[in-house]
């Protein structure tokens, strides 16, 4: 054992190090993780754009609400093994970090196997409920993207949470690497199976699957040479009171992604019902939907991979009771996320013909469309980027209820009903003045409620600093 497990508080740059260049340390790889990460579906969009065309993005639109639910179940046992790990690191408890690793690993590793199986198994059905229509135009692309892509799933889950581990174990670049790997493989991939040997967009998705093999592969050489302590595949095995308390601290990352699951399943079929009712047609609708929700996914990433960056200051600051670091370390992330929000704004109200080009081409009436739904559906994007800095702070804090309520608030309270509400009297306009009101809405109350457990963390070191006075 290191003497850095044996006394983890001591010389630990969690604890002691500047917040700014530890913010920057941990969370521009894991940034970078999660740019790349998000290239398998947009290399996959471009690619198919351009050989497939139209059809092809509405089909990987079509299929993408399978990722989000991986990703969610990935963050459900990731974020919350390593949100337990950092917490009783950082409290000095070892023995019960290493059980929290363990049963983790297993935990994510029986889940992959069980929905890639489940997805292969319906794929077809799964294909209808997000919106295409049986033996319609997208059908039968979608359900062969879906069908290779199952096989996938479990490899890509595994990595995913395995980037969150390793971070927290203080190995950020390595986490960066895993990802990284994938991703470069597979965009050569994709240009390989799609031009030279001209497989279409079941080489796109063939590409995919290879590459969450290669990242999977990386994780798993991690372990060996963990750095907190060392692991034993003796240990590994489902504890449920470990497993409960891993989930519940993953639970709003994971019901945040559900909802997002569900949000993409009931826009893609209003967009789908009320565009048939317009000018566009249905197809256009979920063309253009697909590729703005991968357009989206490079704003996000940048939150997210500094909101898992901040995971382990939180924590480990949360277990050490430094309630000054955990404060500055969410508005030092809040800063950075809202102001790659407003440049992600500038760019899509200013070139939006341009981005929504290179995914491909269509007529005229698919770019009215495009540059209608990225000026108005995407107007407040720079409110999205706090939700996931205050969710991931909130599970990292051990505030699950409140977390839980965060990733509930702009999917599950405002956006869907607004999705479901003004389209009937809106029309397609409905649809994508639903966003911004959403985004709007969610933002008060997130900040609203980090400032009352912020409020929180001052009685509490109120109440220790009268416990010590009168211990003198």
């Amino acid at each position: 054992m290191t003497d850095y497990a044996k006394n983890p508080n001591q010389n630990n740059p969690l604890g002691s190090a500047p917040l700014i260049p530890l913010i920057a340390r941990f969370a521009i790889p894991s940034v970078i993780s999660m740019l790349v990460g998000a290239a398998y579906n947009i290399t996959d969009q471009i690619f198919i754009g351009h050989v497939v065309g139209m059809l092809g993005n509405a089909a990987t639109n079509v299929a993408f609400p399978t990722v989000t639910l991986t990703t969610g179940i990935s963050m459900l046992f990731g974020l919350g093994t390593a949100a337990n790990f950092s917490i009783n690191q950082g409290a000095g408890r070892i023995d019960e970090a290493r059980k929290y690793i363990h049963t983790g690993l297993t935990g994510v590793a029986i889940a992959g196997l069980l929905i890639g199986l489940m997805v292969f198994i319906f794929r077809s059905p799964i294909v209808v409920l997000c919106g295409a229509e049986a033996g319609g135009n997208v059908y039968p692309y979608a359900v062969t993207y879906l069908s290779i892509t199952a096989f996938g799933l479990p490899f890509q889950m595994f990595a995913h949470s395995s980037s969150t581990i390793i971070r927290a174990d203080g190995s950020p670049q390595y986490s960066m690497l895993c990802t990284v790997s994938g991703a470069i493989l597979n965009v050569f991939l994709d240009w390989l199976f799609m031009y030279p040997m001209g497989m279409g967009i079941r080489g796109a998705a063939i590409a995919t699957v290879i590459s969450q093999i290669l990242s999977c592969t990386l994780a798993l050489l991690y372990y060996p040479r963990f750095r907190a302590f060392k692991l034993s595949f003796k240990e590994l095995g489902i504890r449920p009171s470990y497993m409960l308390n891993s989930m519940s601290a993953g639970l709003p990352n994971f019901c945040n992604h559900m909802l997002m699951m569900v949000t993409a399943i009931v826009l893609n079929n209003v967009l789908a019902e009320y565009g048939a009712m317009s000018i566009y047609g249905s197809d256009i609708p979920l063309a253009v939907s697909g590729v703005a929700q991968k357009t989206s996914m490079i704003m996000v990433s940048f939150a997210v991979g500094i909101a898992q960056g901040c995971q382990p200051i939180w924590g480990f600051n949360l277990g050490a009771k430094q309630y000054d670091r955990v404060k500055g370390a969410y508005w030092r992330a809040f800063a950075a996320a809202f102001f790659v929000g407003v440049v992600f704004f500038a760019a899509l109200q200013l070139f939006p013909r341009q981005i929504i080009s290179i995914f491909g081409t269509g007529d005229e009436l698919y770019f009215e469309f495009a540059e209608k739904y990225l000026k108005i559906f995407m107007m407040l994007v720079f409110f999205q980027n706090i939700q996931p800095i205050t969710i991931n702070y909130f599970s990292a804090t051990g505030n699950h209820k409140q977390g839980l309520l965060v990733s509930l608030s702009r999917q599950g309270l405002f956006l869907i009903p607004l999705l479901i509400i003004l389209p009937r009297f809106m029309g397609i306009n409905g649809v994508l003045a639903a966003s911004p009101i959403a985004d709007a809405m969610a933002f008060v109350m997130s900040v609203s409620m980090v400032i009352v457990s912020f409020k929180k963390f001052k009685e509490t070191n109120n109440e220790q600093q009268e416990e010590k006075i009168q211990e003198q």
